[in-house]
C-alpha cells in the first residue's frame, strides 16, 4: 500500500499572501511621496475668457429660451430684441475700448438684425409648421450671432 513517504499529499505551505499582524513602523511618520515630481502639466490651460464672451453668454441664455417653450410667440420676440440691444450696447463698449474690430461689429449688428427680424416672423406666424420653422431660422441665427461674437 501507500506508506507516509510516498503518500501524495502536499505539506501545508505558507500562504502567498503574507499578513503583518503587527506594523513594522517606527513612532515618526515616514516622509509622503512627493507627487509634483513628474506631474507637471505640458500644456498649459486657458482659463481667460474671449472678449466677446459678455454678448456670446446673452446670445446662448436666448437661444436656450427658444429651445423651451417660452410663454407666448410674442413675449419670445420681446425679450429677443431686448436680448439683441443689450448685446448692441456691449459689442459698442467694447468697440469703443478699441479691444473690437469695427468690421467684427458691424457684423454683429447684421445678424442681430436678421434675428430680429425672424423673431418678427415668428410672432406674425399664424400655422403651427410656419411658427417651427420661423423658430428653427431664429435659431440658427441666434447660434451665428454667438459665433460672431466669441470670434471677437
Amino acid at each position: 500500500m501507500n506508506s507516509p513517504e510516498t503518500f501524495p499529499i502536499e505539506k501545508r505551505r505558507r500562504s502567498e499572501i503574507i499578513r503583518q499582524r503587527r506594523p513594522k513602523t517606527d513612532l515618526a511618520n515616514a516622509e509622503p511621496p512627493n507627487f509634483e515630481i513628474g506631474w507637471k502639466r505640458t500644456k498649459e490651460i486657458n482659463l481667460e475668457k474671449p472678449v466677446g464672451y459678455v454678448v456670446a453668454d446673452f446670445l446662448e441664455k436666448l437661444e436656450d429660451l427658444m429651445k423651451k417653450e417660452f410663454g407666448s410667440t410674442e413675449l419670445l420676440a420681446k425679450v429677443g430684441e431686448i436680448v439683441a440691444e443689450r448685446a448692441r450696447e456691449e459689442a459698442e463698449i467694447l468697440r469703443d475700448e478699441g479691444k473690437v474690430e469695427e468690421r467684427m461689429v458691424v457684423e454683429l449688428f447684421r445678424v442681430l438684425r436678421l434675428m430680429e427680424m425672424d423673431l418678427a416672423m415668428v410672432k406674425a406666424s399664424v400655422k403651427e409648421d410656419t411658427l417651427n420653422e420661423r423658430l428653427d431660422q431664429a435659431k440658427a441665427r441666434c447660434r451665428q450671432a454667438i459665433l460672431v461674437a466669441y470670434s471677437f
